[in-house]
Parts: C-alpha cells; sequence; structure tokens
C-alpha cells in the first residue's frame, strides 16, 4: 500500500516521498527522485546466505558477501551486496547450501544459466546447489587422490551429445573463474546432473535405469543380429533417441495407436531376422520391467533396428 507524505527540507522547496511496502521488500523515491531500496532478510543460512522476501511477498535465497552476519530478521539497506538471488528452491536444500562455498555455488549459477541458453530448455532452480555439491565434493575426492570414473560416459556422450558438450563448458568454466581444475572424466557426472535438471520430475533413478534399458537393449541387438554397433554414428544416435522415447512412453503408460496391425505382419515376412530379434527386446522389457509394447511400438522398434542393421552392413 502507498503512503505519500509531503515534507519540508531546510529552504528547499517540499518533495514528495514515496514509500512503498510489500511484504517486507521496502523501496523509497526520495530527494531528486533518488531511488533506495531496502530488502527484508529473515533467515540466515550461512554469512554469505540468507533467506530474504521479495516485494511479491515470495521467499528467496539470496547471496552476497557478509549478508548472513546480522541478527535476522533485519532490512538491507544496500542491496548492491547482494550478488545473486534464487528462486523457488526446494527448503530441503537450505542445509546443503550452508555447507557450500559461496564462489563454487557462483560459478555454478552461471553454468546453470548457460545450460538454459545451450540446451533451449528450463532447468531445476535447484540446479545451482545440486551442481555446487557435486562439484565440491569431486573437488575434495581429487585432494584424497580419488579419481571416479563414470561407467556410462561413453553412452552418455553419444546419448546426449549437447549437454555432454555443456559439460566440458562447464569445467573450462569453473577452471576461469575458480582456478579449479577438475579431470575431464568429472564432465560425465555434470552431464547427468543436466540431464537431471531437464526433466521437470525427473530424478537419478530414471536415468540410471534408461541407460541400463538402452545398454541391455543394444547387447541383444548385437547378439542377435551379430553386428557391432558403432556408437560414434548419427545412425546409432538416433537409434538410441527411439529407445529414450519409448522408454519415457512406457514408464508413461502412453503409446500410440494409429498402424495397421497388418503393417506388422508386413514387416515380419519381410525382415524375419530383424522380426525375431525385435520380439527379443520386447519379451526382456516386459520380463524385467512388466512394460508392454502395443503393435505400433513393435513396428517402430523393427523399422529402426533394421535401419541400424542396415547402416552397419554398408
Amino acid at each position: 500500500m502507498a503512503v505519500q507524505n509531503r515534507v519540508q527540507c531546510g529552504s528547499l522547496m517540499p518533495y514528495l516521498w514515496i514509500v512503498r511496502c510489500c511484504f517486507g521488500g521496502f523501496f523509497f523515491t526520495g530527494l531528486f527522485g533518488k531511488v533506495v531500496r531496502q530488502m527484508k532478510l529473515v533467515k540466515k543460512i550461512n554469512t554469505s546466505a540468507a533467506l530474504a522476501i521479495d516485494r511479491t511477498g515470495h521467499e528467496i535465497v539470496v547471496m552476497g558477501k557478509g549478508i548472513g552476519f546480522p541478527q535476522m530478521p533485519y532490512k538491507l539497506d544496500d542491496l548492491s551486496k547482494i550478488e545473486r538471488t534464487f528462486y523457488d528452491v526446494d527448503p530441503k536444500y537450505l542445509g546443503m547450501i550452508a555447507e557450500l562455498s559461496q564462489p563454487i555455488v557462483m560459478v555454478c549459477a552461471d553454468i546453470a544459466d548457460q545450460a538454459g541458453i545451450e540446451l533451449d530448455c528450463s532447468l531445476n532452480p535447484n540446479l545451482p546447489f545440486t551442481l555446487a555439491d557435486h562439484i565440491q565434493f569431486a573437488a575434495e575426492r581429487l585432494k584424497k587422490g580419488v579419481d571416479l570414473t563414470t561407467p556410462i560416459a561413453y553412452d552418455i556422450r553419444h546419448l546426449y551429445p549437447r549437454e555432454a558438450a555443456m559439460a566440458d563448458m562447464a569445467l573450462k568454466m569453473l577452471n576461469e573463474q575458480t582456478g579449479m581444475n577438475l579431470p575431464a572424466s568429472e564432465a560425465i557426472s555434470i552431464a547427468m546432473h543436466f540431464i537431471n535438471a531437464e526433466a521437470e520430475s525427473g530424478d537419478m533413478h530414471s536415468l540410471m535405469l534408461s541407460m541400463q534399458v538402452i545398454a541391455k537393449v543394444n547387447e541383444i541387438v548385437e547378439s542377435s543380429l551379430h553386428i557391432q554397433l558403432d556408437k560414434d554414428s548419427y545412425n546409432y544416435s538416433r537409434f538410441a533417441t527411439h529407445l529414450r522415447y519409448l522408454i519415457q512412453r512406457l514408464q508413461a503408460g502412453v503409446q500410440t495407436d494409429n498402424i495397421s496391425s497388418n503393417l506388422r505382419r508386413t514387416l515380419m515376412r519381410e525382415y524375419p531376422d530383424i522380426y525375431a530379434c525385435t520380439l527379443k527386446v520386447v519379451e526382456y522389457l516386459k520380463n524385467t520391467y512388466g512394460w508392454d509394447c502395443n503393435d505400433d511400438e513393435v513396428v517402430y522398434l523393427i523399422m529402426h533396428i533394421q535401419r541400424v542393421y542396415e547402416r552397419e552392413q554398408e
């Protein structure tokens, strides 16, 4: 609610002062139109981070050197001390944030911003903190001489090339802004954080499940058709992308239903070996995860397996 008062300042003409109070965020328009702002900080996270209330009444996380020192709650007059604001942070991460290094959080916030641009999508707002937690732990591991290699590194780079490229960029940003020199192997773990953050309700378990299923399907295809899939090829990338979307549909219980069953029978006659391979994949999905593939999904699998098979024969 706006409150307006006219005041007399010595021999100066009266000036209009406008005070707006919005759920703890205070904005003052003072002499000569100079604007002074205040923000209410309500809970300390650590000496450089606190919970605050924005002008619309939303609780946000703010970071800046020393802003957590004063006794809470208090009104911060100099908003230039706030270096970063974070919206929609899950409260369960507040304890973790308290343990994080501010410089690492800052660069991870920059990385998250860049990832949103490069991947052209909305990312989970908690990404700067979950990524910073990983980076900080990775640095501690390396100090102890422990360098973990991700077993699915090869698959991640081929199934998620944009996320992997962004992870390489993240390592460079970390080095440039903090001097940290993490090994290239850490890029895969960072890429997995991006992949996880891309899904609104996704989690790392779903990611790992998808990777496990694709790896097993690869084994079935290679064994049944006596081929070696070239995971560096665009052809394989297209095949793996289809499998990823198939897994998502099966998990959600949503499948297409617009292909005639006659087409399945036609493909079965034309490509008996491919059809037999496809049935092994379908059986694996059913027996292992309880996922039923309808005729549409079987047809799509036949077509994609046939395509990848033909390319490997060239």
